[in-house]
């Protein structure tokens, strides 16, 4: 059987101190893990369309969406899911510090399966030994961004 291909924007939200924002998720499938914000994109929507979207709904920030930064194919199920093949875009999105988090947009599916939300900053994510972060390459990426090494 093959398996459906959805696509998703992702949003690697830094703020003027450095920190990326990050969501714990939980779910059927898998342990509490940490992973950027973002969703599929719907129908007709463009991925830089669906960021726009997922920013405001699950973040409730006005910010700009800056440049791609990566792109990545993976085999995985989402809450309420079986396993699909996901296309995967990340946006850069940059702003500044101490900005609250709303969940008025959050969909019930999201209420139930974010646990909680934190601004990492990159030594903490480096030390974190018992932290899961999906994609592994996380702190990597925050790294190249922070140090300029990324074409952002």
């Amino acid at each position: 059987m093959e398996l459906e291909t959805r696509k998703s924007s992702r949003l690697i939200i830094v703020d003027s101190d450095g920190n990326l924002l990050l969501f714990k998720y939980h779910d059927e499938h898998q342990a509490p893990f940490w992973a950027t914000v973002g969703g599929e994109l719907k129908l007709g929507e463009s991925y830089l369309d669906a960021a726009r979207r997922e920013l405001s709904e699950e973040t409730g920030l006005d910010a700009e969406i800056g440049p791609l930064v990566r792109e990545r194919e993976a085999i995985y199920a989402v809450a309420r899911s079986t396993p699909a093949r996901w296309l995967e875009k990340y946006f850069l999105v940059r702003c500044e510090s101490h900005l609250l988090i709303e969940q008025d947009g959050w969909t019930d599916e999201e209420r139930d399966t974010i646990q909680e939300w934190k601004w990492w900053d990159l030594e903490e994510m480096k030390m974190q030994n018992d932290a899961i972060f999906k994609p592994d390459w996380l702190p990597a990426l925050l790294e190249s961004v922070l140090h300029g090494d990324a074409d952002v």
